[in-house]
């Protein structure tokens, strides 16, 4: 009875290693379509972040708009319409901020 199971198993062609196989594919494939990029992703917002400045123009996740007058190592303040506000520096969005800091070019018909 065991050597029936042993020949059973042995017989397999890969064995073992050809169920591991789909599972390897998979895996390879979640890192290049998922992992990857969005760690892509947040190297450059942390870089936008960092390289921001008295001054410039920015959009907050929460979609307010205003120019940014101080900096602190965690913070910034934020000039709205209507006064100041403080903001974590990871409430700046990268996406929304660029298109609002980017000129538009009108296509000439």
């Amino acid at each position: 009875m065991i050597a029936t199971i042993l020949l059973q198993a042995s017989s397999g062609g890969l064995g073992s290693y050809g169920s591991l196989v789909p599972m390897v594919l998979i895996i390879v494939v979640f890192y290049f379509f998922m992992i990857r990029p969005q760690v892509k992703k947040q190297k450059d917002q942390k870089k936008y972040v960092e390289e921001l400045k008295k001054g410039d123009r920015v959009i907050t996740t929460a979609g307010i708009h205003g120019r940014i007058v101080d900096l602190n190592e965690t913070t910034f303040l934020v000039e709205v319409e209507n006064g100041k506000i403080r903001f974590d520096k990871s409430a700046i969005s990268l996406e929304a901020s660029k298109a609002l800091n980017t000129p538009v070019v009108e296509k000439k018909a």
